[in-house]
């Protein structure tokens, strides 16, 4: 049965539209043209980090988050960068019982944001920068069992990607559900292992408290 939810964050909870287009406006390139060359480097399945060395050869990311942050433009987000179904599915998830945690690629002020944000919301908040363990990696989620108070069989990991959340989850033991949103979502979506690997496919995290009742039903 499935005991506890864990979200991935970007294009999971937090649509990244609007952050991405400050990078464009950092850069210098018309919002439409990021955009443009970050979705042709994911469907190519690179690094989405390769964007900025494309639109910029050289460009270090870590050292223009710190820039950023020192003229008072640091990365961000908030409630209102939230997808519409989060509040209402998290209360749904934990009035169903069931243990939440968020844990994603994330640095330690994007850690921060989240503890503001959710810490009533979750049981757990955990980051990649937190943990010095990052998804794809196993490590990352071994972290995340060792955190989660139930086997890894009985976690249910949700994210937008099959490459860095759903592909490692599944190998590490845990249930998983893909969202369809944002970019690897939308991309990624009509690929066979899209089909095959997930434990669910949803198109909103609404559907996540019917579709685990009727897992759990089955499981009984």
């Amino acid at each position: 049965m499935i005991r506890a939810v864990v979200f991935d964050v970007g294009e999971c909870l937090v649509d990244e539209t609007r952050e991405y287009g400050t990078w464009a406006d950092w850069l210098g390139v018309p919002r439409h043209t990021f955009a443009a060359v970050f979705g042709a480097v994911i469907a190519q399945g690179r690094d989405y980090r390769e964007t900025f060395q494309e639109l910029r050869p050289g460009f270090d990311l870590y050292e223009q988050r710190e820039a950023r942050a020192a003229v008072g433009q640091p990365e961000t987000f908030g409630e209102s960068d939230l997808y519409p179904d989060v509040r209402p599915a998290l209360a749904e998830l934990r009035a169903d019982g069931l243990w939440l945690g968020i844990a994603g690629n994330q640095t330690v002020r994007a850690g921060r944001i989240l503890r503001s944000l959710f810490t009533d919301s979750v049981d757990l908040i955990g980051t990649s920068d937190d943990w010095g363990a990052s998804k794809p990696d196993r490590a990352f989620f071994d972290r995340v069992a060792e955190a989660v108070p139930h086997t890894p069989g009985e976690i249910l990991y949700v994210g937008d990607r099959v490459d860095n959340d759903l592909r490692p989850a599944v190998a590490a033991g845990m249930q998983t559900a893909l969202i369809r949103r944002g970019p690897w979502g939308t991309i990624q979506w009509n690929t066979a292992e899209a089909r095959d690997l997930p434990t669910f496919r949803v198109t909103s995290l609404a559907d996540l408290p019917t579709e685990i009742a009727k897992f759990n039903a089955r499981e009984r």
